[in-house]
């Protein structure tokens, strides 16, 4: 299963709140909640030569297992973030984004600032924001501004992932066996633009695409494609001996 790291889910769900004095505002999916899992697993023992009196058929022709493991897993939740200290409190990791409920749903905003130069005395005074595209469904949240966001409000990619392992035995002597090992990991390649890695303990890496996946004025906003590897096929070869 794909491996979550602390690292990881401070990328895609800030642990602290935005506002320590408003804690209801957080409740919210668990960062955990895959809420659908699929694991199928199974080996089959190649029967032919198995048994055969021929050491050549037995030894090279046969004595063959394949197991294959399938997985689908609902994709991981994750919250979106303006990228800046947006309600001033000096911290800038946990502030999330303005919830427009009638936008377009995955389109992200920018906002550009609203001056009054009269408004203060050292212009330009910025007395508000005005969002770039109204119809968003996400607007950056300016300075001074509260974001209304709720936490874990988009997903992200399911796991779809084939492994398959494949292994052959050789018996040299009653005593001493080989087993030659080959395990495809992504077996048939299939691209997973997934936060983490679907087989392995790989976590998220901590790079300003991953992290923009949730920012609204960023190009690659809930764009996977564009924001997380593709964790393409690996082959691990492997020899054991019996002795």
């Amino acid at each position: 299963t794909a491996t979550r790291t602390a690292a990881a889910l401070r990328l895609i769900a800030p642990r602290r709140p935005q506002d320590f004095r408003n804690l209801p505002a957080e409740r919210s999916n668990s960062l955990l909640d895959h809420r659908h899992r699929i694991a199928i697993s199974t080996i089959y023992d190649a029967q032919w030569f198995k048994h055969d009196p021929s050491w050549f058929k037995r030894n090279v022709l046969g004595n063959y297992e394949i197991a294959p493991v399938f997985i689908w897993e609902s994709g991981q939740w994750g919250t979106v973030q303006s990228g800046l200290d947006s309600n001033l409190n000096a911290d800038a990791a946990s502030d999330r984004a303005i919830f427009n409920p009638n936008g377009t749903p995955g389109v992200g905003s920018d906002v550009v600032p609203v001056t009054n130069n009269t408004a203060c005395g050292l212009p330009p005074c910025i007395v508000g924001w005005q969002a770039v595209n109204p119809n968003a469904q996400y607007i950056i949240a300016g300075y001074g501004t509260v974001p209304t966001a709720p936490r874990n409000t988009i997903q992200t990619p399911p796991i779809n992932n084939w492994d398959i392992t494949l292994s052959k035995h050789i018996y040299a002597t009653e005593r001493v066996h080989f087993e030659l090992l080959a395990s495809f990991l992504n077996a048939f390649n299939h691209p997973q633009f997934v936060t983490g890695s679907p087989n392995q303990g790989q976590p998220i890496s901590d790079t300003g695409s991953q992290r923009d996946y949730l920012i609204p004025n960023a190009p690659n906003f809930e764009n996977a494609r564009m924001s997380f590897p593709s964790n393409a096929r690996q082959t691990v070869l492997g020899l054991k001996v019996d002795f």
